[in-house]
Formats: structure tokens, C-alpha cells, sequence
């Protein structure tokens, strides 16, 4: 029995304007589709402005996607390794661990390391409703669920 292989792709940059990232993931996402291109992934890494990465057979495809969309500039000359770009790239869904009621710590923003209570999670939108513990007057304050470290849980009500 003969297995194939899958094909051989490689990841190009593809600089963009700034601050027009998502918007010009979408546009080369839409283009690549309809034009049937071998491009694989579009991927607009996390905190890097200027630049998106397109997973395809080759260069011309990638070249191909990217032609006549607003706000890209250029595919790069030279190929993208996936170790280089590793770092950047986060896990689709991770299995969200805080319910209601725990006691977490922020971790980020201008409330950091300000213990607060859990009040509502919203898996989707991925935040958590939070009231601080120090402050005078309970205020709900929502933020991102990678914002609150869960530092004491409430057993099993």
C-alpha cells in the first residue's frame, strides 16, 4: 500500500498597512477562495502590526492571493519558517478552567494584581464579569478571560 504525501507548503509574509491586519486577512482569505488558490492558512499572528502570514504550495499562489487587495503591499522574497513564527501562534480553543464564584487575581490592565470575585463567565466572548474585593462600592468590571489567574476556588456548592 502506497501513502501519499501530503503537499509540500510554505509560509510567506505579507506585509500590510498597519493597523489593517484582520482586514486584509479577510480580503486575501476571500480572493484566495475564489480563485481557487492553493493557499491553506491566512495568519494574523497576535501583537505583530504590519505583517500576516499565508501558508500556500508557492510563492506565486501566495503572490496571486495577495494581488489587488487593498492595503498589502507585498509577499516576501523568501520563504517563512514555522519555528520563526511558532511563538506567535496561539491555540485555537483552550479549555477555559473558572466558574463562578472563584476568587482570581488580574493579571493585566489597569487593575492588575487587584484580587477580584468572579461573577459571570461568557465562555464565547471569552470574559468574565469581575468584582474587585478591595474596593469600597462592588463595581462589575469585565475583562478577558486571560486577564484573571484563578488563586482560590470555591468547593463544590
Amino acid at each position: 500500500m502506497v501513502e501519499e504525501e501530503a503537499p509540500e507548503t510554505k509560509i510567506y509574509a505579507l506585509r500590510v498597512t498597519a493597523n489593517r491586519e484582520d482586514q486584509v486577512a479577510d480580503f486575501v482569505a476571500s480572493n484566495a477562495a475564489r480563485k481557487k488558490l492553493p493557499v491553506y492558512a491566512v495568519v494574523r499572528p497576535h501583537g505583530m502590526r504590519g505583517y500576516i502570514f499565508l501558508e500556500a504550495a508557492d510563492k506565486t499562489s501566495a503572490d496571486q492571493a495577495a494581488f489587488g487587495i487593498p492595503y498589502a503591499r507585498g509577499v516576501l522574497g523568501d520563504q517563512v519558517g514555522y519555528q520563526e513564527i511558532e511563538h506567535m501562534l496561539e491555540q485555537v480553543k483552550k479549555d477555559i478552567n473558572i466558574r463562578k464564584n472563584d476568587i482570581a487575581e488580574i493579571i493585566s490592565g489597569p487593575f492588575k494584581r487587584e484580587k477580584c470575585k468572579i461573577t459571570r463567565v461568557d465562555k464565547q466572548k471569552e470574559e468574565v464579569v469581575v468584582e474587585l474585593l478591595e474596593a469600597a462600592v462592588p463595581i462589575p468590571i469585565t475583562v478577558k478571560i486571560d486577564a484573571v489567574k484563578v488563586i482560590r476556588r470555591d468547593d463544590e456548592e
